[in-house]
């Protein structure tokens, strides 16, 4: 059943969106903790998993009205129009932000994380040695795959089926990113940077009635590949949600502790202080990507330099993304609080 929800309501439901899918485009950073911390993740799943046989049979015989309550697809809706809009947005922003004040971004994003740590933390008072156990293991699990060499590109469109249900991942799981799953793939540049630039560049040009494109080879290949991706990334979305429903329910305990743990494994993916290196061949020269790109071998991380006037601004950057995130947390308890007090039931 849908919940009724006031004009605020949706538009901060789009804003929770956005900032999902720019949290989905940076490599380490979850848009499942968005999730979370926002207050929506149960809801999320459980919508997910109202995408199954029964919508399929409610879409087939045109039942588009009992479809859209069926999939509680008000909540759906919103949140997705919000992705898409980061993605031809904000995803844009980050991609300059990143490449020209790096270590502040990743600051931003390392401080997000830590006050999504405590967040959540703070009300979990089911602790007990079960508890302690499963958010050990998701913290060895977010650390582990830290320490994974990245594969090589591969635009195989099977593979990159594959990697549109593992790259969703970020979506579903909090402090399990998507992004950086598809860096340790090899597809990052491919998946979320060339085949949504493709994308991007088509749609302008059919705004402006040049359908050009459709002669050129490179491009027709990325918006294949874009379409495969999506499909992919649909197919894990609904599967994966199912899993999480069954869990969630059965075993809710456990699976918030594993969160934590997940979430704060992940702190090691966006320490703000590293520097890439790249693969290079036996000659010493570095390996490229089938698009001319240097292919990323792993991070260098160093703890900072205490003399350098930059630190202490990524400090800064540190203490305002915990800030944004208490800060929106507390707004979204106090607007639940008013919510119930205007409605009881």
């Amino acid at each position: 059943m849908q919940q009724t929800r006031t004009f605020t309501d949706k538009l901060f439901l789009i804003l929770k969106g956005l900032a999902m899918g720019a949290a989905n485009k940076v490599p380490g950073v979850s848009g499942g903790v968005v999730a979370f911390v926002a207050g929506f993740y149960e809801e999320f799943i459980y919508s997910l998993q109202k995408i199954n046989i029964k919508a399929g049979k409610l879409l087939i015989a045109g039942r588009f009205r009992s479809l859209y309550h069926y999939v509680n697809g008000k909540f759906l809706g919103l949140l997705i129009l919000g992705m898409l809009i980061s993605y031809f947005s904000v995803s844009k922003i980050l991609d300059y932000l990143i490449v020209h004040y790096e270590l502040y971004v990743w600051s931003a994003f390392f401080g997000m994380i830590i006050g999504s740590i405590y967040y959540i933390s703070k009300d979990f008072d089911e602790w007990s040695r079960r508890s302690i156990l499963f958010v050990t293991l998701g913290i060895a699990f977010g650390v582990a795959i830290s320490m994974l060499e990245p594969a090589r590109e591969n635009d195989n469109l099977w593979f990159v089926f594959f990697c549109g249900m593992i790259g969703v991942s970020g979506m579903t799981l909090p402090g399990l990113s998507g992004s950086f799953i598809l860096i340790l793939l090899g597809n990052y540049v491919l998946l979320l940077v060339d085949s949504v630039n493709a994308l991007y560049d088509t749609l302008a040009d059919i705004l402006s009635l040049d359908f050009s494109f459709t002669t050129n080879e490179s491009r027709m290949h990325l918006l294949q590949v874009m379409i495969i991706f999506a499909l992919g990334s649909l197919a894990g979305l609904v599967s994966l949600s199912h899993l999480l429903g069954f869990v969630l329910k059965h075993y809710k305990k456990d699976t918030f502790a594993t969160i934590i743990g997940f979430i704060t494994g992940s702190l090691g993916v966006v320490w703000p202080w590293k520097i890439k290196t790249y693969k290079t061949d036996e000659a010493g020269n570095f390996l490229m990507d089938s698009h001319g790109e240097k292919v990323i071998d792993n991070y260098n991380r160093f703890f900072p330099d205490f003399t350098n006037g930059e630190t202490y601004l990524a400090i800064f950057f540190i203490l305002v993304g915990i800030f944004i995130v208490l800060g929106l947390a507390l707004y979204e308890k106090r607007a639940h609080a008013k919510k119930i007090a205007r409605d009881p039931k």
